[in-house]
């Protein structure tokens, strides 16, 4: 089947990289003057575990090519994958495949425009032609992009239209080898699903987050509060982690829409809030820190470990990292940074700043540092050698942003130790 790709959105390159090596034609739209595909996706996109390597493949095997848009347009199949900001774009996109078909057409919207949005764009097209805008919740996350397509465990589909279920029922066939269910509904639906869900995800983090606060004020360890919420089989275990916030682009910003949403129809400011507080919940290392040295942690060496907004990811959309960053530089602290992947990225954003200081090795980070602050949870830091980073370390403060290390192990070799919640 011939597929453009319309974006350039981390989905936009994973689904062109498995819908290709599936045995599809695969084109992906592009009017700039780039042509290495490297450099289009940008560091943060192709720092995605494998999918450079299979997207430099499909271009070899020319499954997957470049195509300006005029030409693209005349394609039958298409895939929106855009920003969630570019629902213009994608207004003006499907006019203009509208203007080059006189028949069947089916356009598959993987975008976070908002609900009701897809339905909007079908009013470009002729449906009793079968030219259809159907919706497919994306379901993939960094680090796990490629896996979360090759193999979904559910997929959320809307659409109203016979020829255009079967067509994208077809479409996805090679990657329902552990399908447990697909839901059918209205796009609408379908697309208010995805939001429910998300905004679910966001209201138990920053539960967790908010009991983890009031813990420490208690006394009380929130990792025996939280086995004993895990346990209760009306909730589960899932994203009640505390730590120091959450980020990521698509995330935030899909919870920001239905805040929106929910502030619009409902008056209802529940959503609004669980962003606030996340934005607050960020600065608590930095709050730790500022408190453990009587606020004064000028020219105090800080080190970092990680600085992704998650671990498998390079990307740096809404870490909390970038918070306790700009907080830290306002101190004239100097900060000593080491992440397993986004280092590149970090060094385009900070440049030559004579206070941010990047390593490859997590343990030359630690020189004379002051304090260590670990802010993504990367399996690399689960298990470190302590003898070492006390050796290496001024000071033996650590404050994990995470959870990750063991606060009675760490007290007993001698470290001062400030969790989440601990």
């Amino acid at each position: 089947m011939n597929i453009a790709i319309w974006g350039q959105e981390l989905t936009a390159w994973a689904t062109a990289g498995m819908l290709a090596q599936s045995g599809n034609n695969v084109y992906i739209v592009n009017d700039t003057e780039i042509t290495d595909p490297v450099i289009m996706m940008g560091s943060s996109i192709s720092n995605e575990p494998g999918l450079k390597d299979l997207i430099e493949q499909q271009f070899e095997k020319q499954n997957l090519q470049m195509i300006q848009s005029k030409s693209a347009v005349v394609i039958a199949t298409h895939i929106l994958s855009m920003n969630p900001a570019e629902f213009e774009q994608a207004q003006n996109t499907v006019a203009h495949i509208a203007k080059h078909h006189s028949d069947k057409v089916l356009i598959i919207n993987q975008s976070h425009f908002g609900v009701g949005y897809t339905d909007k764009l079908q009013t470009l097209l002729d449906i009793d032609k079968d030219q259809v805008v159907v919706y497919l919740a994306e379901n993939i996350s960094e680090g796990e992009a490629l896996k979360n397509i090759h193999k979904p465990k559910s997929l959320t589909f809307g659409s109203t239209n016979e020829w255009a279920t079967m067509l994208t029922r077809s479409l996805l066939r090679p990657f329902s080898s552990q399908l447990e269910q697909l839901l059918v509904m209205t796009p609408k639906e379908a697309e208010f699903a995805k939001l429910s869900i998300t905004g679910m995800l966001a209201l138990r983090i920053g539960y967790i987050n908010e009991l983890a606060n009031l813990a420490e004020q208690l006394n009380v360890d929130i990792d025996v509060i939280k086995q004993s919420l895990g346990a209760d089989p009306r909730i589960g275990h899932h994203y009640l982690s505390p730590g120091c916030g959450f980020g990521g682009n698509t995330f935030s910003q899909t919870i920001k829409g239905l805040a929106n949403l929910l502030s619009e129809k409902r008056q209802s400011q529940l959503l609004d809030t669980v962003l606030q507080e996340n934005e607050k919940q960020k600065e608590q290392p930095f709050r730790k820190l500022w408190r453990h040295y009587e606020c004064d942690i000028h020219k105090l060496n800080i080190a970092i470990w990680g600085v992704s907004f998650k671990p498998g990811s390079a990307a740096l959309d809404c870490a909390p990292s970038l918070k306790i960053i700009s907080a830290l530089t306002a101190q004239q602290a100097n900060i000593h940074i080491h992440d397993p992947e986004a280092l590149e990225n970090i060094e385009k954003l900070y440049g030559e700043h004579p206070q941010v200081h990047t390593y490859h090795d997590k343990y030359e980070a630690l020189n004379k540092a002051d304090a260590l602050l670990l802010l993504t949870e990367w399996p690399e830091y689960a298990s470190p050698n302590y003898d070492e980073m006390k050796d290496r370390m001024k000071a033996p403060l650590i404050i994990d942003g995470r959870n990750l290390l063991s606060k009675e192990l760490l007290e007993s070799l001698g470290f001062t130790y400030y969790g989440i919640g601990r």
